[in-house]
């Protein structure tokens, strides 16, 4: 019993710390949300109640659009007004070991000796949306741990993007010229998402040309969303990043007090979902294959059709012990 409430008291204590900003405890507690399972579970329920203060701003786009180069610059400014910013970079994953692949950090080393930035890289895990199905917990935690901005990079996959939206309070679309047939490449998922457009790489040719075809597309939306701001960047220039960050400030505070509980209340639905989707994919991997074959033998022959074989592995899903 001793034992019991002394681990009671460790799980408490550690608790306290990472809420109070401990960054060696929050780098090892994401890599446990990451890792999944009821550990991992438990601390999002725990951590969940002290989340939900963070502005958390979503940047996706094409491949390379420079998302990073423009993060890092964005970074930069931020640090100068002073303010703590943390930076999740959804990576694509290794097919052998599971991890992030490109390593975000690299591109933004000028801020890793900086205390109050935090840089992590997550892996995509092959989860489809442009995240990671860890994403939301991470978001919490880092969050809780007293993190007031959190700046999400995606992990540029285009037009399956748009889970971003459960996430972040501010969507910047990033797109660049020269990158074939721009629009066309997005226009479908991310170009309608989006808070803020931006035509980064702007000392390039084409980025004028760009620029009007994204006011052109905004003329054939519905009125409210026609005002959709538009930003010429260049990370290396250091052209646009205040315009970019007046333009994210002046959302934020046009988002109104009532915003938050809607947000946490989609955060929660879109997170049940991904976790039902995940419950689900398990229990597949789990049916006996002979049970597979069989259902199979029988959609071969006309026995079933699709659908019933459908329903009858859905069943099995749900029945399962």
């Amino acid at each position: 019993m001793i034992d019991n409430d002394h681990n009671s008291q460790n799980k408490k204590t550690t608790l306290k710390k990472l809420l109070s900003g401990d960054v060696a405890l929050l780098a090892r507690a994401i890599t446990l949300l990451e890792t999944g399972g009821t550990k991992a579970d438990n601390l999002a329920y725990k951590i969940s109640a002290n989340a939900g203060e963070a502005l958390v701003i979503g940047f996706t786009g094409t491949p390379g659009s420079g998302k990073s180069s423009l993060i890092n610059c964005l970074v930069k400014l931020l640090r100068d007004q002073g303010e703590k910013v943390a930076v999740l970079a959804v990576d694509p994953s290794s097919p052998l070991s599971g991890g992030a692949v490109l390593g975000d950090r690299t591109r933004m080393g000028e801020h890793t000796s900086d205390r109050n930035v935090f840089i992590r890289s997550v892996a995509a895990r092959g989860h489809l949306g442009g995240l990671s199905i860890a994403i939301p917990s991470i978001i919490d935690v880092v969050d809780a741990a007293g993190w007031p901005i959190i700046i999400l990079e995606t992990v540029g996959t285009g037009q399956s993007e748009t889970e971003i939206m459960e996430l972040a309070d501010i969507k910047v679309v990033v797109n660049a010229p020269g990158l074939g047939d721009d629009i066309q490449a997005i226009k479908a998922g991310v170009l309608e998402i989006g808070d803020v457009l931006v035509v980064n790489k702007c000392d390039q040719p084409l980025s004028d040309s760009l620029v009007q075809q994204l006011k052109s597309m905004l003329e054939l939306r519905s009125s409210e969303k026609k005002n959709i701001p538009i930003i010429a960047t260049s990370a290396t220039e250091d052209i646009g990043i205040q315009e970019l960050d007046k333009t994210i400030k002046n959302i934020s505070l046009n988002l109104g007090n009532e915003y938050k509980a809607i947000r946490q209340a989609n955060r929660l639905k879109g997170n049940l979902w991904r976790k039902t989707e995940q419950l689900f994919r398990y229990r597949l991997k789990e049916i006996n294959s002979k049970k597979i074959e069989d259902i199979l033998h029988q959609l071969r022959n006309g026995i079933i059709s699709n659908g019933d074989a459908a329903e009858i592995i859905l069943n099995l899903c749900v029945d399962k012990e």
